[in-house]
C-alpha cells in the first residue's frame, strides 16, 4: 500500500520487475484488520451462499481476480499516486459497520465490507488507478445476498409473474387450465408455482455472468448495456416458458413430470438456455457490424507474473497503519456492543394471553417447525377469536423477539402476504382512535388481499419498546438507536387478519377489526414491554 507524498513522487505502476516482499506487509496487515473485522458479516454471507440462489458466490472472487489480470498491463503503462480521500471512504464503512451490527442488518455489514475495501484502493492507487480497476472491484457485489425484505418481495413478483406467462404458455398448447394466484389448475392435477419456482435460482447467477459477458464484449457501450440488462427478461420469460413445459408434461404423463431429478434437470435445462439467448445476442450484435463472433470476445489470459504490476517496489507504512486502526476500533465497538447484556424485560408468556375475551372466544393455533425456524422468534401467539353473533373470525397474531440484534428481527407482512398466490389491492394506512384507556389512537398498515373470488383485510403494526411504527426501515433505525442508548432491541409484530366475504361491505370488516384491536391493545403491554418504565 503507498500512497504519493514528496519524497517519492509518482512513478509508473510496473516499475518492478520482481515482487518485494517487503511491501506485501501492509497489505497483509490492512487485509487482516478488514477480516477482523467484518467476521462475522462474512461468515453469514458465506452461510448464504449455500443456497440455490446464491451458490454462485463462491465464484464472484476468482472470476473479479481473472478480470484484475486482464487490466494489469494498463495498470502497469498508469502513473499511480495514492488519494488521502480514502480514509473518508473508510471511516464511512466504519460507521456502516457498526450500524449494520446494531441494526441487525447484515447486508449492510456485507456492503460496508466492500465500501471499506473501496477506500483502501483509494488509499493505495488513488481515483486514476480505481478508475482503471473499477470492473473487477463493482463484480464483487455480486457475492452479496439480497436484504430479506427485497428478497420476498421480488420472489414473491416474479411468482406471480411466471404463474401467468406459465399459463400463457400451456393455453397456447391447447390445454385448458385455471389459474388462481400461484395456482395452475390442470383439472386432474394442481401445480404450485412456489418460491424455488420463482426464478431467482437462475437470476441472480445469471445477471453475474451477464456483467461478465458484457465487460469482455468489444463493441459499443448500447449494447454492452442492452447484453446486461436483458438477463432479466430472460429469466423471467425462460422459467415462465419452464412451467408451461412442466405443466404440458404433467397434463400428457402425469404428477412424477413435476418432482425429483426431471424438475432439477430442466432447470439446468432453462439456465443454459437463458445463456445461450445471451450468446445469441452477442452473436447478432458480430452480425450487424460484420465481425466474427471469436472476435467480439476479450477473453485473453495473461500469465500471472502480470499481477506483480499491482505491487509497488516502495511503500509506505502510515496508511496502512492508519486503515488497521480504524479497522480494529470499529469492530471492537461493534463486538463491545455486541457483547453487552440486553436489557430484556419482564413480561408475561404469549401463551398466556386470554382466549376469551368478553363476548370475544379464541381457539389458539400452531405454526410448523420449518417456518419458525425460519422467523427466529422467541415468542408468539397466533389465534382465531369470534363472536356468536358474527360468524367471521378475526385471526390475531403476534410474534415477539427478546433481541432484534443478532441476525433475527420482525418480518414484515408485506413481503409474506403474497405467499400462496394472494395479491395486494389496496395498501394504505389507517388510524383507530379511542384505543386505550387514555383515549389514545393506533396507527396500522391496512392492507386488503385476494385470491380468486376470496378476500381479506390485513391490520399489522410493528410494536418497538414504546412506540407503534408502521414503516420497516423506521423499525431498523430505532433498532439501532435503542442498541446504542437503552441497551435494548425488544419487540413485536402485531397483526390481525379477517376474511371479507363476497357481498359483504369492507366497512364492516373495518369495524370488525377495530373492535378487536380495542379489546387486546391494552392486555398487550403486560406481553410486549414498551417503555423502560414497563421494565
Amino acid at each position: 500500500m503507498s500512497t504519493a507524498n514528496e519524497n517519492e513522487g509518482t512513478e509508473p505502476a510496473g516499475n518492478a520487475s520482481r515482487l518485494n516482499w517487503a511491501s506485501l506487509l501492509p497489505a497483509i496487515l490492512v487485509l487482516a484488520a478488514l477480516l477482523y473485522a467484518y467476521r462475522d458479516g462474512l461468515s453469514l454471507m458465506v452461510t448464504w451462499w449455500e443456497r440455490e440462489e446464491y451458490n454462485h458466490g463462491y465464484l464472484i472472487p476468482a472470476v473479479a481476480a481473472y478480470l484484475l489480470l486482464l487490466r494489469a498491463d494498463a495498470f502497469s503503462k498508469a502513473t499511480i499516486a495514492g488519494s488521502p480521500s480514502g480514509f473518508i471512504v473508510v471511516l464511512l464503512a466504519a460507521a456502516g459497520l457498526i450500524l449494520g451490527e446494531l441494526s441487525a442488518v447484515y447486508t449492510i455489514i456485507q456492503y460496508s465490507f466492500l465500501l471499506a475495501l473501496v477506500g483502501v484502493l483509494i488509499v493505495a492507487i488513488g481515483w486514476s488507478g480505481i478508475k482503471i480497476i473499477w470492473a473487477p472491484v463493482f463484480y464483487l457485489f455480486f457475492m452479496i445476498p439480497l436484504p430479506n425484505f427485497l428478497y420476498n418481495n421480488l420472489s414473491a413478483e416474479l411468482q406471480l409473474i411466471s404463474s401467468d406467462i406459465g399459463v400463457a404458455v400451456l393455453r397456447l398448447a391447447g390445454i385448458s387450465v385455471f389459474l388462481e394466484g400461484n395456482v395452475i389448475d390442470l383439472g386432474t392435477f394442481q401445480l404450485q408455482v412456489a418460491e424455488a419456482c420463482s426464478g431467482l435460482r437462475y437470476l441472480f447467477p445469471l445477471t453475474s455472468f451477464g456483467f461478465l459477458l458484457a465487460y469482455l464484449y468489444r463493441g459499443p457501450v448500447w449494447q454492452k448495456l442492452i447484453i446486461f440488462l436483458s438477463t432479466v427478461p430472460i429469466t423471467v420469460f425462460m422459467n415462465s416458458f419452464r412451467i408451461g413445459v412442466i405443466g404440458i408434461l404433467v397434463e400428457y404423463y402425469g404428477i412424477a413430470m413435476a418432482r425429483g431429478f426431471l424438475h432439477d434437470f430442466e432447470g439446468w435445462i432453462v439456465f443454459m438456455a437463458c445463456v445461450g439467448v445471451l450468446f445469441a445476442e452477442m452473436w447478432v450484435f458480430a452480425l450487424f457490424s460484420r465481425r466474427r463472433f471469436v472476435d467480439v470476445f476479450e477473453v485473453d489470459v495473461p500469465p500471472l507474473s502480470e499481477l506483480l504490476a499491482f505491487f509497488p517496489r516502495r511503500t509506505s507504512y502510515v496508511p496502512a497503519a492508519s486503515i488497521v486502526a480504524v479497522m480494529l476500533v470499529a469492530g471492537y465497538t461493534a463486538t463491545t456492543f455486541q457483547a453487552r447484556e440486553e436489557v430484556v424485560p419482564p413480561r408475561e408468556e404469549l401463551s398466556t394471553f386470554p382466549l376469551v375475551l368478553d363476548e370475544w372466544k379464541g381457539r389458539e393455533k400452531s405454526i410448523e417447525r420449518v417456518f419458525l425456524d425460519e422467523l427466529k422468534l422467541d415468542d408468539y401467539l397466533m389465534a382465531n377469536y369470534g363472536r356468536s353473533d358474527d360468524p367471521v373470525p378475526v385471526e390475531f397474531y403476534v410474534a415477539y423477539y427478546d433481541s432484534q440484534r443478532k441476525g433475527a428481527s420482525v418480518h414484515s407482512p408485506r413481503a409474506c402476504l403474497p405467499g400462496g398466490g394472494w395479491k395486494i389491492e389496496a395498501f394504505d394506512q389507517h388510524q383507530i382512535d379511542n384505543v386505550g384507556p387514555d383515549g389514545s389512537s393506533v396507527r396500522v398498515n391496512r392492507v386488503l388481499i385476494k385470491l380468486g373470488t376470496s378476500r381479506q383485510l390485513v391490520y399489522y403494526w410493528f410494536q418497538q419498546r414504546g412506540r407503534n411504527l408502521t414503516n420497516e426501515y423506521l423499525v431498523k433505525w430505532y433498532i439501532f438507536w435503542d442498541s446504542l442508548t437503552k441497551n435494548r432491541t425488544d419487540g413485536a409484530m402485531v397483526r390481525l387478519v379477517t376474511p371479507v366475504p363476497e357481498g359483504m361491505d369492507l366497512a364492516e370488516a373495518d369495524q370488525r377489526m377495530e373492535k378487536f384491536l380495542r379489546k387486546v391493545d391494552p392486555l398487550l403491554a403486560y406481553y410486549v414491554p414498551r417503555g423502560l418504565e414497563d421494565s
